[in-house]
């Protein structure tokens, strides 16, 4: 029949498509591995990866987190974890990821002079992203999070097709700019078959210090409408607030520098 001969022609199809991809290995030593993503540059992804991953070890104390900065262009992570260094091999010639707060961490950021630029190539940032994955001792992590980079572009899709990914949490201001690429990378996710596990609302409403009146300046609710388009969840609202700047720049976290605070 028709629906027969259309059924096995897809299957052909999708055959045909698998033998292209890399075949998806897991991380020895990780348990999970959850990616946080953006559709743009400057929204705060790395701010939240940073603070989710704290947040997650200071919750759950009986559990290892680790964190890996994905970003190979603009790492950010060893500035806000106060970290500095090379990393150090181990007798199988693999990374030992820099520790702090508890998490153990691994950047680009570690193993370039801090102001050198990253001018490199599509295939060298593979292979730079490659040896971050697979060439890194993690020891046992119940939780590996992965700052990546903006965009939807190779690091992503190679991320996700090389390992095994438990969810992705996409971070956007509610400005409508941010928003377009927010859904775009949402959509990148799904298409891959990772599970998006929700979205979190960054720079949401800013206060002001002295007489308290709330702004917002980026526009109200922006993310939880994209939510509900996509039916998804919102994960939570990060506020535009000048000590998660401050102590992210000094390399204290604010859910440990300032753990009773509004922020």
């Amino acid at each position: 029949s028709s629906s027969s001969g259309d059924e096995a022609l897809r299957d052909k199809r999708a055959r045909i498509l698998s033998r292209g991809l890399p075949k998806q290995k897991p991380i020895e030593g990780v348990k999970q591995v959850v990616v946080v993503a953006s559709g743009k540059g400057g929204v705060g992804k790395s701010t939240t990866a940073d603070i989710l991953t704290i947040t997650s070890f200071v919750l759950a104390q009986t559990k290892e987190v680790g964190l890996l900065d994905a970003d190979i262009y603009g790492p950010s992570i060893p500035k806000m974890m106060n970290l500095k260094g090379n990393p150090e091999l181990t007798p199988k010639n693999l990374m030992r990821p820099l520790k702090n707060y508890g998490i153990s961490c691994m950047s680009m950021g570690f193993l370039i002079e801090e102001s050198a630029p990253v001018v490199w190539r599509g295939l060298m940032v593979m292979s730079a992203v490659e040896k971050l994955l697979r060439q890194v001792d993690w020891g046992q992590l119940d939780y590996l999070v992965i700052d990546m980079p903006p965009g939807t572009g190779d690091v992503q899709l190679s991320v996700s097709q090389n390992i095994p990914i438990a969810g992705a949490v996409i971070v956007s201001t509610p400005q409508d700019v941010a928003l377009l690429d927010a859904r775009k990378g949402a959509e990148m996710f799904r298409k891959v078959h990772v599970p998006v596990l929700g979205l979190v609302q960054n720079m949401s409403v800013f206060q002001c210090p002295k007489c308290k009146h709330e702004t917002h300046i980026f526009g109200a609710d922006g993310v939880r409408d994209l939510a509900k388009t996509l039916g998804l969840d919102i994960l939570g609202d990060v506020p535009l607030h000048v000590n998660i700047r401050e102590t992210c720049d000094s390399g204290q976290p604010v859910v440990i520098s300032q753990p009773q605070s509004d922020a």
